[in-house]
């Protein structure tokens, strides 16, 4: 159904006055994301919000920069009734547009149906993963996996910056901002590993509408990342996610004799650039397709 309303030819920052709308698009299309992720734009990033002539939210699109390098755009939402009226790719146009105007270097994470869009918009593709969910996690012995780990224990605030420095190496840049607010939403999953005073892996989490997301998880090496899903796993009640790189297949393998099951592929995408800024190596899981 087409719109004259004059009002959707307009976008300006989200309100937080207007969360409750951005909550019923998300909503509307089932995404696990909830209140305190929106925050994390509102805080650290940018959403652009279209309105009807009532005022009421009906697109979005978000971008989060990550020291001052490259941005992540995400959140790009139009409720059923304003779609395929071009919404959403002059959205995305806007976020690319003003990320390239700052020295950023835009960056997403593609479902199949959107990557044709991202394409023609300059964006190639650099490295997938797949969504793991899993509704009922069968627990298995983790000692041959934590055997050598290292020591793995809580995080600290004593941790805190060193974590924050070894996750910059292996992701391309300086994300403290993104990982204060995710640390603490599922504390028990919160872990660093040390082999001598060296952090060499951590896990975070996030609860979610309709399941836990466990990640970003970051190690040197599949016997770290293992144990550290073993510790986190034996720690997470309810439905899962797991955004897992497609190279981790000894990782993958666990997860599914566990009970994972793949739901959805998703490819990293940067503008006009052929390699992502993370590392291959220690990315095991990411944070979510909306934050890196």
């Amino acid at each position: 159904m087409a719109h004259s309303d004059p009002a959707l030819a307009q976008e300006s920052p989200l309100r937080e006055s207007e969360l409750s709308d951005a909550d019923a698009l998300v909503r509307e299309v089932g995404w696990n994301q909830v209140a305190a992720d929106w925050r994390i734009f509102l805080d650290l990033g940018t959403v652009y919000a279209v309105r009807n002539g009532a005022g009421r939210v009906v697109a979005t699109a978000a971008t989060l920069p990550h020291g001052g390098r490259f941005a992540w755009i995400s959140m790009v939402l139009v409720t059923a009734e304003y779609r395929r009226q071009g919404l959403a790719r002059r959205l995305l146009n806007r976020c690319v547009t003003d990320l390239t105007r700052n020295g950023l270097v835009p960056v997403l994470d593609a479902t199949p149906a959107g990557r044709s869009v991202y394409t023609a918009l300059g964006f190639a593709d650099t490295w997938g993963m797949h969504r793991l969910a899993c509704h009922g996690w069968q627990s298995h012995d983790a000692t041959a996996a934590t055997h050598d780990a290292g020591v793995i224990r809580a995080i600290t605030d004593s941790d805190w910056r060193a974590l924050c420095h070894y996750d910059a190496t292996a992701f391309g840049a300086d994300r403290r901002g993104v990982l204060d607010r995710l640390r603490g939403r599922v504390p028990g999953v919160d872990l660093i590993v040390h082999r001598g005073d060296r952090v060499v892996g951590f896990l975070l989490g996030r609860d979610g509408r309709s399941a836990t997301q466990l990640g970003p998880l970051v190690a040197n090496d599949d016997t770290i990342a293992l144990a550290l899903l073993h510790r986190g796993l034996a720690a997470t009640q309810g439905p899962i996610y797991i955004d897992l790189a497609d190279t981790k297949t000894r990782l993958r393998g666990v997860l599914e004799e566990g009970g994972f099951l793949p739901q959805r592929p998703l490819t990293r995408m940067v503008h006009k650039r052929g390699e992502s800024f993370d590392d291959p190596v220690r990315t095991f899981a990411v944070a979510g397709p909306e934050l890196g």
